[in-house]
């Protein structure tokens, strides 16, 4: 056991071919960071528990960089960095711990390089920062960072149809995506950006700071929740494709996101104010809902 979190090995894997130092830390960051995500990932047998943590720690680590306070052309070098030692020759073993757990995640289930590669050229776009013309130009960017991790997640799952069930999984990945987008509002506007489509905006006649026009900005984020939600309803074709426990763990972390949709839909102007999020004793019970196998 390290940082608190007990690692049993999982089924089919070795003791001696299992980095459990390396899972564990990915668990832990999980664990502290993945504030929606955790709730669905535990529900997963050891097995695909660590590799999905694995995967988010990865993302994290991306994220941390196309977030964090240096210059745009450290960011893209550190990215650029990341992704040789992601998508290179493996390092020793023990020389990261999240690239060795994400390594040992990549041996044991079909994880494809083109998502981790599309992770990353997302985080990219953002450090480049344009923003979006078009709700094209926004479904793309959605796909990279999110749907990719969708992606990702139906590789760890296993499916009997695994081309569409990894369509679906980029699916849903747009609709949280597209969930953090309306939810984040009013940070985003805050640190001067807007990841909405400059398209939308305009159809709601918003020209400048939308923190001036809080009528058009409440009407806009209730077109954007409808279309979050038709994202959701295509996403979740992809419960009856998966095993009991991996199906539970996408129900959980849907039904999450989908209850921030519905607080947004109560009160659409909250947006541009506050962070809307759910409290934790609601996302255990959405969790436990879903093992149970009652819809997201």
């Amino acid at each position: 056991m390290t940082n608190g979190v007990s690692v049993p090995t999982p089924r089919g894997s070795s003791r001696a071919g299992f980095p459990v130092r390396a899972v564990d830390h990915c668990l832990a960051v999980t664990r502290a960071e993945a504030k929606n995500f955790h709730y669905g990932i535990r529900l997963l047998p050891p097995r695909k528990r660590a590799a999905l943590s694995a995967v988010y720690a990865f993302a994290r680590r991306a994220d941390d960089i196309g977030d964090g306070s240096l210059p745009a052309p450290e960011k893209l070098a550190a990215l650029a960095a990341l992704r040789s030692r992601t998508l290179g020759p493996a390092e020793p073993g023990g020389a990261d711990p999240i690239l060795e757990a994400l390594a040992w995640a990549r041996r044991e289930f079909p994880l494809p390089s083109h998502a981790l590669g599309d992770l990353l050229d997302g985080i990219e776009a953002d450090v480049r920062w344009t923003g979006f013309a078009e709700w094209d130009d926004l479904e793309r960017y959605c796909r990279q960072v999110a749907g990719s991790v969708g992606r990702l997640s139906v590789a760890i799952f296993g499916s009997p149809d695994p081309e569409r069930a990894s369509r679906l999984g980029d699916d849903l990945g747009v609709a949280m995506q597209l969930t953090n987008i309306v939810r984040d509002l009013g940070e985003d506007l805050a640190m001067g950006r807007s990841y909405l489509p400059a398209s939308d905006l305009r159809r709601f006649g918003i020209d400048g700071d939308p923190r001036a026009r809080p009528t058009a900005v409440a009407e806009l984020v209730l077109v954007e929740c409808d279309r979050a939600e038709g994202w959701f309803e295509r996403g979740l074709r992809l419960l009856p494709m998966l095993d009991p426990r991996s199906a539970a763990c996408v129900s959980a972390m849907a039904g999450i996101y989908r209850r921030v949709l519905r607080r947004l839909r109560a009160a659409p102007g909250a947006a541009i104010v506050r962070r809307v999020s759910l409290p934790t004793w609601e996302k255990a019970w959405v969790a436990a809902r879903s093992l149970a196998g009652a819809a997201p």
